[in-house]
């Protein structure tokens, strides 16, 4: 493959990445995201674009399989991967929480007793109780991470949201903002300095393309409008 290599997170983030990519000036032949393909390239040949899970990104950027990746901050941060992030795209924005039942929320910590959390972020959950001087019992979960609380099968859940309107449907609460997050531009060390032109270029090409759009939102308007259960 020659130029620049990109990986992009399929779901949530992956339409509103390629209207920022378009009013970047950066296009992929018609009909290519109607097929299966994982590979492709735009119509100028100089980027290559694959399409990976959104936990994957930071992986193939930090193992340089890909010069560049599109991801969640809150995907950045669960990976701790060891790459370069020059550039906040401020759309995909949402929150990581730790919530459960009020009841809970009023009750508090028990020093002595863990508490048991249900998450898709166990580093990040992880790292939250450590800082808070409270023991965790970690349950991880790949969906429906609510249910657990729901159920009685965690004390808390530490997930992300954009609206909370999934946590009020359950009878859930916000107890505590763990972080924000928006899409960030991630780039591997190596590539930055090997391809230094090639890579300042493609950020310079975003930046642009994000003050063309004017508002996030616009780029945000282009994309299928995202559910209020944040999939990952």
């Amino acid at each position: 493959m020659s130029g620049i290599t990109i990986a992009l997170a399929k779901g949530r983030l992956q339409d509103s990445s390629l209207a920022l990519f378009q009013h970047s000036g950066i296009s992929l032949p018609d009909g290519v995201l109607d097929s299966r393909r994982l590979l492709v390239e735009d119509n100028s040949n100089q980027y290559n674009f694959i399409f990976v899970k959104p936990g994957d990104v930071p992986t193939y950027v930090e193992y340089g399989v890909a010069d560049a990746g599109i991801c969640g901050r809150d995907v950045l941060m669960e990976s701790a991967a060891d790459v370069h992030e020059p550039l906040d795209l401020r759309f995909g924005y949402c929150r990581l929480v730790l919530a459960g039942r009020p009841e809970s929320a009023e009750r508090g910590y028990n020093p002595l007793v863990a508490a048991r959390v249900a998450t898709k972020y166990p580093r990040i959950t992880a790292d939250y109780f450590q800082r808070h001087g409270v023991p965790v019992e970690l349950i991880v979960l790949s969906g429906s991470v609510e249910l657990a609380a729901v159920l009685g099968l965690a004390h808390h859940i530490v997930d992300l949201v954009e609206t909370g309107r999934t946590l009020r449907d359950n009878g859930l609460v916000v107890i505590d903002t763990i972080a924000e997050s928006t899409a960030r531009l991630i780039v591997n060390r190596a590539s930055y300095h090997l391809k230094r032109m090639a890579v300042m270029g493609l950020i310079k090409l975003l930046r642009d393309g994000l003050q063309t759009a004017g508002q996030p939102e616009v780029i945000q308007s282009q994309a299928s409008p995202a559910s209020d259960r944040i999939q990952q």
